[in-house]
């Protein structure tokens, strides 16, 4: 019986010893990578606002997150709470991953939605896939061409900074902002100054965007006069490191006005070096800075507040 029990206490401590050895190992292995959580943004049932769900990928592959989250973003939730960005009636039909950019294409009924759900879903979109490392910027094209606003503005570039939410407002609402804005004087060859006190806008675009909008609606005050033609389009705003670029179409290349190229180039510079998150500009037409604007100025320069061309008050 005692050579039993002293095989029993053996055969327990083997064990015990072996456990020993082996749990902590066991335990490592067992232990779960937790991944990276990713808020998936989706469009609220009434579409006023967006929403976020929380998703977790352990993709490190940028490519395959992307796939990913483009799934997420057309899952159609089984409670039917909130509406999926990608399942509104239109397809995505491919994209391109370029230094940052991405450019997402559509098919035609994208341009079904009506303007609020559209700034939703593209919100929506956009907030979510830039949470990929790799990607700063996204694109929208329908069937390979640059979407457009309800003005016929091309949209142009995106970021997750061009839709705004301001204290829990929407991404529709609206906003005040005082501008200082720069136009010509009566002769074209100096710069007057424009103070814009409560200028409302849509907060789901840039101010440096407005800023360049309201330049080519033009002036509201007397003695101030238009620097940019009326028919220039806007592709895209956008700033980095303290240097917004500004790409314009060509018609911005045909000047309508009595106005010299300084005094243009540094309308747009010193209304936009107002913003507190600007500090230069660089200024391209359709993309391409290796033109000369009026074979004066050439745009591949970046350039920075000039205020020599301010004209002086006259005295009374």
């Amino acid at each position: 019986m005692n050579k039993i029990k002293i095989s029993k206490i053996n055969i327990l401590w083997l064990y015990v010893l072996l456990f020993a050895l082996f749990c902590p190992a066991c335990g490592r292995q067992e232990q779960p990578d937790t991944g990276v959580v990713y808020n998936i943004h989706y469009v609220n049932n009434e579409e006023t606002k967006t929403l976020t769900r929380e998703y977790t990928s352990e993709t490190k592959d940028p490519e395959a997150l992307l796939g990913e989250l483009f799934a997420q973003l057309k899952k159609i939730p089984s409670k039917l709470e909130y509406e999926a960005p990608l399942s509104n009636g239109f397809n995505l039909l491919g994209y391109t991953l370029d230094n940052g950019q991405l450019t997402l294409n559509f098919d035609e009924h994208y341009k079904d939605m009506d303007t609020t759900k559209e700034v939703l879903v593209r919100a929506a979109i956009v907030r979510t896939v830039t949470q990929v490392p790799e990607i700063s910027y996204v694109s929208f094209t329908v069937q390979g061409e640059l979407l457009a606003d309800s003005s016929g503005n091309a949209i142009g570039t995106m970021s997750k900074d061009t839709f705004i939410d301001n204290a829990g407002n929407e991404i529709n609402a609206y906003e005040k902002v005082n501008l200082r804005l720069y136009f010509a004087t009566e002769d074209g060859t100096g710069l007057v100054e424009e103070s814009r006190r409560n200028v409302v806008y849509s907060s789901n675009i840039s101010l440096e965007k407005l800023v360049v909008e309201k330049l080519i609606e033009g002036p509201m005050s007397e003695g101030a006069y238009p620097v940019v033609n009326p028919t220039t389009k806007i592709v895209s705003v956008t700033t980095k490191d303290g240097i917004c670029y500004v790409n314009l179409s060509e018609d911005f290349l045909s000047q309508p006005y009595n106005t010299s190229a300084d005094v243009t180039v540094y309308s747009i510079t010193n209304s936009l070096v107002e913003l507190s998150n600007v500090n230069k500009v660089q200024i391209t037409v359709n993309g391409d800075t290796n033109i000369s604007y009026r074979e004066k100025i050439s745009l591949s320069s970046i350039f920075e507040r000039n205020l020599d061309l301010l004209a002086v008050p006259e005295e009374n």
